[in-house]
């Protein structure tokens, strides 16, 4: 760790990140000498590839604009290179680089063949015209298009970069290249996309927390949720929460959040669609329309729950907020954002003898879905949205049965060490069977 530090200041996210699973690593890396004689760990650290561009672009008053653009090819030992792209004012070097190591570990854990990666820019799409950002997805794909391809990078979307970037980018690597490939996942399901990408990351966190909740003899019906955020992932989780009989109680954004004693409905689950696409990042209009609370400036830790599902971004849920949760008998935590609770909330977690799940194995869903795209998309062939909906649920118990496997300590389980020397493995022993590459 020293050593990562020092080679990577002032990237206080790629370190937590790094910090967090070598932590669980070394132990194991010290019983299977291999890995350290091949310095598996320190390959690991280090992206392949970094790719840093600008990229300009003309606003609707004619003024040029700049933004920076990134992409950071992680790790291809098992797959091309495989995550999302980022459009957010938050977005840095040290972002980018702990979502692509984290994506290693997540691609790997889906058992399918994908590497790690991850992009994006600067750039906030809020309150930007359709034909602004149009102009500068067209930008930026004019330089990324030479760095990807269907057997060398494939990006999805993230925060910032949904449906209607994904097709931006899709229309200019495909002017560009003059070819009509799945370079890119999370397209229109009319020109390759797949069924159910929207939902696949809520829906399959919802089926990772139903197998914890099974390790623990119980069900998810009658459950008291509480989710943050209110874009994509906690939209899908909703959905499927109260398809298996659950209260959800909370939802966030970065004014506030709700709390919904009645619990979401199919109306008030749709709703978070309307919001989300007003482009206004704010859910206060949600107690009004629905008569619930608004809490301005507060995050819903607070609240009493069962089951606690950061679904928003990085660090949301503390040390403070976990402290609360488990004096109110929240049973799982389950990070359904990357990385979206601080390190001391896991083993408080741990200690405490309440599930913890790490963000790499709960939001696998949807890179698990973006891998199905692939292959539907090499085989010029879809799938039915119940063919894909059990691929997902199967892949999802599979990532479940490897952290019990890899994270079983006595009678508990720590889902962060099996998640990490469960990624861990697959990559590693690839990395070997390469040679030093």
């Amino acid at each position: 760790m020293d050593k990562v530090i020092a080679k990577n200041p002032g990237e206080d996210e790629f370190i937590q990140a790094v910090q967090e699973v070598v932590e669980k690593l070394i132990p194991y890396v010290e019983e299977n000498p291999k890995y350290k004689a091949h310095k598996i760990l320190e390959k690991m650290v280090e992206p392949e590839r970094v790719i840093m561009f600008r990229v300009p672009w003309i606003n609707d008053q004619g003024e040029v604009q700049i933004n920076r653009g990134f992409r950071v090819e992680f790790n291809s030992a098992i797959g091309p290179y495989k995550g999302g792209l980022r459009f957010h004012p938050s977005v840095t070097l040290s972002t980018l680089k702990f979502l692509g190591f984290e994506q290693v570990l997540k691609n790997s854990l889906t058992t399918l063949p994908m590497g790690g990666g991850k992009g994006g820019s600067d750039f906030d799409p809020k309150g930007k015209s359709d034909n602004e950002i149009m102009r500068f997805c067209q930008s930026f794909m004019t330089e990324l298009a030479r760095h990807i391809g269907p057997n060398t990078d494939v990006p999805a979307g993230d925060i910032g970069v949904g449906g209607r970037e994904i097709g931006f980018l899709f229309g200019q690597y495909k002017r560009l290249r003059n070819e009509f490939t799945g370079v890119l996942t999370g397209k229109g399901i009319e020109w390759g996309g797949s069924i159910l990408r929207p939902e696949a990351t809520g829906f399959g966190a919802v089926y990772f927390v139903d197998e914890m909740v099974k390790t623990i003899g119980d069900k998810i019906a009658g459950k008291v949720v509480g989710l943050s955020g209110f874009g994509n992932v906690t939209w899908g989780a909703a959905l499927k929460f109260y398809e298996l009989g659950a209260k959800i109680i909370t939802i966030s954004g970065p004014d506030g959040y709700i709390y919904d004693p009645a619990g979401l409905n199919p109306e008030k689950i749709e709703y978070l669609l309307e919001l989300r696409a007003s482009n206004n990042d704010v859910v206060a209009p949600y107690a009004a329309k629905f008569g619930a609370t608004f809490f301005p400036g507060k995050r819903p830790w607070e609240q009493k729950m069962d089951i606690a599902m950061p679904c928003a971004i990085q660090n949301e849920l503390n040390e403070a907020d976990a402290k609360k949760l488990i004096a109110n008998g929240t049973k799982i935590i389950a990070e359904s954002s990357n990385m979206g609770c601080t390190a001391e909330v896991a083993p408080l977690c741990f200690e405490a003898g309440i599930l913890f799940a790490p963000g790499k194995a709960v939001n696998a869903g949807g890179v698990a879905v973006s891998g199905l795209e692939m292959s539907q998309n090499s085989l010029r062939f879809n799938w039915t949205a119940e063919e894909v909906d059990q691929k997902l649920k199967r892949i999802m118990k599979d990532i479940h049965d490897t952290c019990v496997k890899f994270g079983t300590i006595g009678n508990k389980i720590d889902y962060v060490q099996g998640a990490n020397v469960g990624g861990f493995v697959k990559v590693a022993d690839a990395m070997i069977a390469q040679g030093h590459v």
